[in-house]
């Protein structure tokens, strides 16, 4: 019986592993698709796309796509806009929104359920309903810089970011994780006398690594493929991300070798952040010993 059980118990890994590579597969196919194209001509590209000759590295292969990429756009500079405009909003966020899930999740005020609920609701209005209003509304705004005071925020660094800091999805994920969390912790840390900023920065927030990956993965990709409102703000080349950026290759003649480059080069960024917070997710698991 011992070793009738084993067999199905094998059969039953091996089945598994089976089919979490056929997954894995059909997700990679995509990425495989753009790299192998992004080595092929234009006319190339097309015609092997009628077969599986399009995910293997055959034919007239170079590197041609890329330079010429290079050369029709500054995609560096377009890298570079996302990349920081990006991740100056994620840390933004993150600190901001896991403060004020904190205060929704362990602190008693009025209308604190009421407002939480107002902030959830945002996330069924789509943003397409409020762009023309905020458009109107950063277009006026003061800004103090080292030119001094100047009115309008267009063609900067800070229409990207500053609108997209706090949004109702990544309060609602802080909430939701905060509130797992023993209450023991929190009681005992105010009986030994810390403060509420304490607690949030020394208890709370080093136990919060897999939202805090969660969160940050979720606001990145939002954040990294933002098109119309950059779109709306920005006609300055030196301040377009990435996506913007990718019209330039619909130009004139369209070069799909050209645009598999592109595509190659701006998902380089996000496959990295990805697996840095997928190590840090993992890590954060590993070391969180908090049981309810």
């Amino acid at each position: 019986m011992a070793t009738i059980s084993a067999d199905n118990h094998g059969l039953r890994l091996a089945v598994r592993y089976v089919v979490l590579t056929l997954i894995a597969v059909i997700f990679i196919f995509p990425l495989l698709f753009m790299v192998m194209s992004s080595l092929k001509p234009s006319d190339q590209l097309l015609r092997d796309t009628a077969s599986l000759r399009a995910f293997l590295p055959v034919g007239d292969i170079g590197f041609d796509n890329y330079t010429d990429a290079f050369s029709r756009a500054p995609v560096g500079l377009f890298v570079f806009n996302s990349v920081l405009v990006t991740g100056v909003t994620v840390l933004l966020s993150l600190f901001l929104c896991s403060l004020a899930a904190f205060s929704f999740a362990f602190l008693k005020w009025k209308g604190r359920d009421l407002l939480l609920g107002i902030i959830i609701a945002t996330l069924i209005v789509p943003f397409e309903t409020i762009a023309i209003p905020l458009l109107l509304l950063v277009s006026k705004l003061p800004w103090i810089g080292l030119e001094g005071l100047q009115f309008g925020w267009l063609n900067t660094y800070r229409v990207q970011i500053i609108p997209w800091i706090a949004d109702g999805l990544t309060v609602f994920l802080f909430v939701q994780y905060f509130k797992d969390l023993p209450r023991e912790l929190i009681e005992a840390a105010r009986v030994e006398g810390a403060s509420w900023w304490q607690i949030y920065r020394r208890v709370v927030m080093p136990l919060a690594g897999p939202v805090l990956a969660t969160a940050a993965i979720l606001k990145f990709l939002v954040m990294y493929n933002q098109y119309l409102w950059p779109l709306i703000v920005v006609q300055q080349e030196s301040y377009r991300p990435v996506m913007v950026g990718l019209q330039y290759f619909f130009q004139l003649d369209t070069a799909w070798g050209e645009i598999m480059a592109y595509l190659t080069i701006i998902t380089v960024p996000v496959l990295a952040f990805y697996l840095v917070m997928q190590r840090a997710f993992i890590s954060s698991i590993a070391s969180t010993g908090v049981k309810g």
